[in-house]
């Protein structure tokens, strides 16, 4: 096994006004890589202290931050997405290391992290207005745009650098300053990034970061302190709701990426070596531990068989190990939690009158490991089929009418993205239409990309990251009137 970074060389601490720090306390945290069980480092564990030195930090940088120019902010974020390109290994070492994806599939997340800041930095210069005359004619009507103020970032812990850099990026783009409290599973790679736009010239004060194993009184007190007036949160619908409840006590502008439970719909008429690609996609991606995974696949009763069949092959030749190794395609869980989470849903199918065909078992071994796994004949009462699954484990079920399919498919609390495969445009058409959800993936298992903007309806989220839409939620808009 090698790595390109060195240890010794990790970014550790807070990072508030602009300098590295310890904790107030002192305290630290360990992260464990999820593939050994080992400890890599240890992070300072900032608390209710130290949010406070950020906030205030990010309130004092906020008027002048919000004066900088369009080209300014481009330019840092430019110089970001130059700096990020130029140290993916060490990156993607680091990511591999703290949350186990395989080393290739984390260089793929450094690269769409980076194309969020290149993606944004462009959008940096085109922040728009309108002006009109009122209808009488006495009025000109003057529409701007100007920075919502300081902001309050949280990500999860399965995408660290590419959830990093979706909420600083517009955040930048268009002028707030940050607090930012990255996942405490994963704080190394958010760290990193970090001291990317440290070196990229992004001023002092204006991102500043508290790693906590206490997440609570930390955010707490960041929506509680009356200078933020933004909260951006990617993780459980659970915790997004307290947030939310925090957030309007001061009638903060939030933005929530929620939990998922995304249907992968193959109809009679899809090409099914397609819909297996597409479902390795969806389901394997991260290890199946993403809010997009495809969660429950119904499979049109004609075509079932075969499906089954190409995707647990598929599946079955999948290799699990250390991310770091060449030739893993299948890295670890993130921890026992997990594990044990994913074992339990899938012995509640097979209780329930699922088979295994393929998987369905926890390797021997250090590590938080689960085989690629395939179950057919689940049940719709199957805990599988109601709750998040974030694990290498593929439920499918079967139908026999596309009304059918729509209504269980939409029979959920969640929204965030559904796939369906067909080789009819007039289904494609319907089926984007009729899912209640903010993303459709036509013929395809990745919907991810900087351009589109990325969101749910429902339980799955408020608001939207990524597009031209992305930095709007980083905006407010006023209206001047002017007597002519």
């Amino acid at each position: 096994m090698s790595t390109s970074f060195d240890s010794s060389t990790l970014y550790t601490d807070l990072f508030i006004d602009g300098a590295w720090q310890k904790a107030s306390s002192g305290a630290t945290f360990p992260v464990e890589n999820p593939a050994t069980n080992e400890v890599i480092a240890h992070v300072a564990d900032g608390g209710p202290e130290d949010a406070a030195l950020a906030i205030e930090a990010a309130g004092r940088a906020q008027a002048a931050w919000g004066r900088s120019t369009p080209r300014e902010r481009a330019d840092i974020l430019r110089r970001a997405f130059e700096l990020v390109i130029a140290n993916t290994d060490r990156l993607a070492a680091i990511m591999t290391a703290e949350m186990g994806k395989p080393l290739a599939e984390a260089k793929g997340e450094v690269a769409y992290g980076a194309e969020m800041l290149r993606w944004f930095s462009e959008e940096a210069v085109r922040i728009g207005g309108d002006n009109t005359t009122s209808v009488d004619g006495n009025t000109r009507i003057m529409i701007t745009k100007e920075p919502v103020g300081p902001s309050v970032l949280v990500t999860p812990w399965n995408f660290p650098l590419a959830m990093g850099a979706r909420k600083i990026a517009p955040a930048v783009a268009a002028g707030c300053t940050m607090v930012f409290k990255p996942a405490e599973l994963t704080p190394l790679t958010s760290l990193a990034l970090v001291d990317i736009f440290r070196q990229a010239g992004l001023p002092d004060g204006v991102l500043n970061v508290v790693t906590t194993a206490s997440a609570a009184p930390v955010v707490e007190h960041w929506t509680a302190s009356g200078i933020a007036r933004k909260i951006s949160f990617t993780g459980s619908t659970g915790v997004g709701k307290i947030l939310l409840r925090q957030a309007a006590e001061n009638v903060m502008r939030s933005s929530m990426e929620l939990g998922g439970n995304a249907p992968f719909i193959v109809l009679a008429d899809a090409d099914i070596e397609k819909a297996v690609d597409g479902a390795m996609k969806a389901k394997m991606r991260n290890m199946g531990e993403a809010c997009t995974a495809a969660n429950r696949f119904f499979v049109h009763r004609s075509v079932v068989t075969e499906f089954s069949e190409k995707f647990a092959k598929k599946m079955s030749e999948l290799q699990v190990g250390n991310g770091a190794l060449t030739g893993t395609d299948v890295g670890p869980l993130i921890e026992q939690k997990g594990l044990d989470k994913v074992e339990s849903l899938v012995a509640d199918a097979l209780a329930k009158g699922a088979r295994v065909l393929t998987g369905g078992k926890r390797p021997e071994g250090p590590g938080y490991f689960y085989t690629p796994t395939v179950l057919t004949d689940v049940t719709l009462d199957a805990d599988l089929m109601n709750t998040e699954i974030f694990g290498p484990v593929a439920a499918i079920t079967t139908f026999d009418s596309e009304d059918d399919v729509l209504r269980i498919a939409n029979d959920t609390e969640w929204g965030l993205v559904g796939y369906v495969f067909t080789e009819s445009t007039a289904k494609a058409l319907r089926f984007s239409a009729e899912l209640e959800v903010g993303m459709v993936g036509i013929n395809t298992g990745l919907v991810s990309n900087p351009i589109a903007p990325f969101g749910g309806i429902k339980q799955s989220g408020l608001g939207r990251e990524g597009g031209k839409i992305g930095i709007e939620e980083f905006l407010e808009y006023k209206y001047t009137a002017i007597a002519i």
